[in-house]
């Protein structure tokens, strides 16, 4: 029986945001499998993160893209992101924890390349007017992605319901970083 790589990362992907600690055994469990096929398509828990990241990665750039960024304005940009994003919400939020992820060398360009359009967006909106300057893009882009992580557990641990995911994220994002008109 040939095993779908993408369904074990799902199921694993699953898992570990619920419980970030789970063992190969557990992950195994989780996607059907035994340990040593999960073995031979992932030689060990770093192979799995780094595939995690992979599809991570590939899910958020094509949330970016559903959500055209440079269309209209950058506030309506960010609402139409979150939305987009909201299905791998939980595999980022488990990535999101992930720091061997982020350090050294072997950091994946992919985050870069994400953080690189999410900052453009965050200027865009500081450029027009819409969000405040005195909070630098780079944070706006760090609070959305610790929102997003945030929201995602939050409807794992049923606390939150996830037709609600977007609107709380953006509403308390936005409610933060739009401008105000001083009186």
């Amino acid at each position: 029986m040939a095993v779908d790589r993408e369904q074990v990362l799902r199921s694993a992907a699953a898992l570990l945001t619920r419980k970030s600690t789970a063992t190969m055994d557990e992950v195994a469990r989780a996607a059907g499998i035994s340990r040593a096929t999960l073995h031979r398509h992932f030689a060990g828990r770093d192979a799995l993160v780094r595939a995690l990241e992979a599809l991570g990665l590939a899910e958020c750039e094509a949330a970016v893209e559903a959500a055209r960024l440079d269309d209209g304005p950058a506030a309506g940009a960010v609402r139409r992101l979150v939305r987009e994003i909201e299905p791998a919400a939980g595999l980022l939020a488990f990535l999101y924890t992930e720091n061997q992820l982020f350090e050294g060398e072997e950091q994946n360009e992919g985050w870069a390349r994400l953080d690189a359009r999410l900052t453009a967006l965050f200027r865009r909106g500081q450029e027009s007017g819409e969000f405040r300057i005195d909070l630098t893009p780079v944070w706006l882009t760090e609070a959305l992605y610790g929102l997003l992580a945030s929201g995602a557990w939050a409807v794992t641990e049923g606390r939150v319901a996830r037709n609600d995911f977007t609107h709380l994220i953006v509403e308390l994002l936005l409610g933060g970083a739009l401008r105000r008109e001083e009186s």
